[in-house]
């Protein structure tokens, strides 16, 4: 499984290498859209055509429907080295966003209405810039939601975070791959479930998934190559289970299907699954999830400032496209509200069964 963790947390985490730290020809996006690309989807709907699926079922091309929500991934260091990580994030990533990047950003919501700050990471508490964006964007009246994989909250250098995340009523969108211990840490790497349950008592203890102020969301992918189940029954049994077993209370499950690029498509490859499983997210294509992707009201920015329609095309390298502008020094609300969508192959794993979003199931 890897070398402990650096002794940044209390729990005995073990972390695995990422892609890029053993120069694995998967930690170039290049290579990640050509193996998708080489599937063979004959016969499959649309031919695997993502963009001609998609703006048939809109009725119209593939484009943005305004900017509701900017998401900031502040860089790609972490504590953990999940399995299924579409970021390749770990402890041996240095990619931080700078003070003025952030600023930047800070200076885009204060010329505009956008009403929702998402950022994400990496584990973005330990970028250099998360504190400083939570207070920014809080003092501008904006909503703030922060990507946590939990374990996080208990690493020594941040043990004031879930006080400062309450303080500043920050939304916690949290990862938890399943509520028993084998799965998680099966997919997450030894010692985090434990972690994550002590740090999901702790942000109940300060009032998160009890005071209506303070909203908690837990986030599953399924552990395998199979499509997320109904997020409605998941939620309730997640609920009944966390609770009986470790009085856990939380506001929220969404259930997100698996992006098949990155370490997750490593996973794949390894086993000789890609192309049944890109097959399956085809074939499992559901219209009435395109009009609720997140990429229609969202723009990605990246650690170096550079835009992106979402976090997935970003760890893939795909910019906006269009005419659009492509990093937040040029941001043009108008033109980015209107701009076309990138799509590729993986992003048939956002509009398969109910749909896979950052705000969890489309239909």
């Amino acid at each position: 499984m890897g070398e402990p963790s650096n002794g940044e947390g209390r729990a005995a985490i073990k972390v695995r290498p990422t892609l890029r730290k053993e120069r694995s020809p998967l930690a170039a996006p290049a290579r990640q859209l050509e193996l998708l690309g080489e599937v063979d989807l004959a016969g499959a709907p649309g031919r695997g055509d993502f963009d001609a699926l998609t703006s048939e079922a809109l009725g119209g091309s593939f484009r943005a429907t305004g900017v509701d929500v900017l998401q900031l991934n502040l860089g790609a260091r972490c504590n953990q080295t999940c399995l299924h990580c579409h970021v390749d994030a770990g402890p041996d990533r240095t990619e931080d966003m700078s003070r003025e990047v952030a600023d930047r950003c800070l200076e885009v919501l204060a010329a505009t209405d956008i009403p929702t700050v998402d950022i994400t990471g990496g584990a973005p508490e330990m970028a250099a810039q998360f504190r400083h964006l939570v207070r920014g964007a809080r003092a501008l009246g904006r909503h703030v939601m922060d990507r946590c994989n939990l374990s996080i909250l208990l690493a020594k250098p941040y043990a004031d975070l879930v006080d400062f995340l309450a303080e500043h009523e920050v939304e916690v969108v949290a990862s938890l791959p399943h509520y028993r211990q084998h799965g998680t840490d099966r997919q997450r790497g030894d010692g985090v479930f434990d972690a994550s349950i002590e740090a999901l008592q702790r942000l109940n203890t300060v009032g998160y998934g009890r005071d209506p102020r303070l909203r908690l969301v837990l986030v599953t992918n399924p552990v395998g190559a199979f499509l997320a189940p109904g997020q409605a029954s998941l939620e309730a049994e997640w609920k009944r289970e966390l609770k009986r077993l470790h009085g856990v209370d939380f506001d929220a499950l969404y259930a997100l299907n698996n992006m098949p690029i990155s370490r997750y498509l490593e996973w794949l490859e390894a086993g000789g699954q890609t192309g049944a499983y890109l097959r399956r997210l085809v074939d499992a294509y559901n219209p009435a999830a395109a009009a609720g992707l997140m990429c229609r009201t969202t723009i990605s920015v990246g650690w170096d400032g550079r835009l992106f329609d979402c976090d997935f095309n970003q760890m893939l390298d795909l910019e906006v496209e269009g005419g659009a502008p492509r990093h937040i020094d040029d941001f043009d609300l108008g033109r980015l509200g209107s701009r076309r969508i990138v799509t590729r192959r993986h992003c048939f794993g956002c509009t398969a069964g109910a749909g896979s979003s950052c705000g969890g199931a489309t239909t």
